[in-house]
């Protein structure tokens, strides 16, 4: 009796030291955290926060180390050891990266039935087949850092293991999938703004939202449902012949994915998104704080922000309303429209990746590719 009130005040314990850092962890899911992390796993998350580790960043660490922890103790009955011996994380590729066929006739290939029934109805196992390489690959980058950042060497740069990933990826082929099914190019853009007509407040947002998303450069769902309006600068109107000088702001950026917020990150908004922008502070009377809030039932303004997620059940709502499969939409699609329509457009890959902010040029030069090779001489020997 005495030892199972010790545990419950270790775990009451580990749940207060999760609040102190509630503002970049998915808090919903705090009490089961705090059962399944170790203390050692908070200290160590508190530590990255004290570091300056990136919001989204911690919080991908965060589930991760949630998931690794849940597994180790489904399939070995243990807690997750630190370091995690060589054996236990060529078990973890074994038990993610298996192949279907085999499967069908070997039942003791890949997840045990109990082990994936045990996540399961914890809520950390969703698919009923093999992972996906990339989630298998950053659950695994996840664990190396972890490992790292308590001080110690792992296994995960071992022949064995780096062979068993390439094996298991090479047996099973599967086709990357697209983040968003559709990319909200300027034709679909104007089907969602096209329902955003009125002056509501809800109507007012949803339409800055997108002008502002995509116009920055598609700016990821994160960046938007965090902006705020320290962020912005009035920048000098900008002339235009022969019409009405069209306003200007610039958006200071900070810290995001591909950077470490050291560098003054800036994209602008000019003309129709600084427009729908300034009418929905205006509505809203934001002066300070957030820029884009949830709305309640009357219409009254939470002084919260919007978390990323409801930038994806905003896009989706509006594609429904728009007509559209609400299905082939994501927050993402916002991003590679962008670049897509750039492309169309004839602009230069390094002016329009000056305002996307990618890093990569082959990442960005993906949806150059794809817009352009439809409709080019390439095509079209036939």
């Amino acid at each position: 009796m005495a030892k199972a009130k010790t545990f419950l005040t270790a775990v009451e314990r580990r749940a207060e030291e999760l609040d102190t850092i509630a503002a970049v962890l998915p808090m919903e899911r705090r009490d089961e955290l705090a059962e399944l992390l170790s203390d050692q796993d908070v200290e160590t998350l508190k530590h990255l926060v004290e570091r300056g580790m990136g919001d989204n960043t911690l919080r991908a660490l965060t589930s991760d180390l949630a998931y690794l922890e849940a597994w180790g103790l489904a399939a070995t009955g243990k807690a997750l050891p630190w370091p995690a011996p060589e054996a236990l994380l060529l078990k973890f590729v074994a038990h993610h990266l298996w192949d279907p066929e085999k499967r069908t006739a070997d039942p003791d290939h890949g997840m045990p039935t109990e082990v994936a029934d045990n996540l399961r109805r914890q809520g950390f196992l969703k698919a009923s087949g093999p992972h996906a390489p990339d989630t298998v690959r950053r659950r695994l980058a996840s664990w190396s850092t972890l490992t790292k950042w308590r001080g110690l060497d792992g296994a995960f740069a071992s022949p064995a293991l780096k062979s068993a990933i390439r094996l298991a990826v090479r047996a099973v082929p599967r086709q990357r999938r697209r983040k968003s099914a559709k990319a909200v190019t300027g034709d679909v853009l104007a089907k969602l703004l096209a329902t955003c007509a009125t002056d509501s407040l809800r109507d007012l947002r949803d339409r800055a939202i997108l002008m502002v998303a995509f116009g920055s450069g598609g700016r990821r769902r994160s960046e938007i449902a965090g902006l705020r309006v320290e962020q912005l600068s009035v920048e000098a109107p900008i002339d235009v012949p022969g019409g009405s000088p069209l306003l200007s702001l610039a958006i200071h950026l900070g810290r995001t994915k591909t950077s470490d917020g050291e560098q003054d990150e800036v994209v602008y908004l000019t003309g129709r998104p600084v427009e729908a922008l300034n009418a929905w502070l205006a509505a809203a009377k934001i002066e300070k704080g957030s820029v884009f809030r949830a709305i309640g039932r009357w219409g009254t303004v939470s002084r919260r922000a919007l978390d990323p997620q409801s930038i994806n059940a905003i896009l989706k709502q509006r594609a429904e309303m728009a007509g559209l499969e609400r299905e082939d939409f994501s927050a993402h699609g916002l991003r590679s429209g962008y670049l897509t329509e750039a492309a169309n457009r004839g602009i230069p890959l390094p002016e329009a990746m000056e305002q996307s902010r990618h890093r990569s040029v082959q990442q960005a030069s993906s949806y150059y590719n794809n817009a352009t090779r439809r409709s080019g001489r390439a095509a079209r020997l036939l």
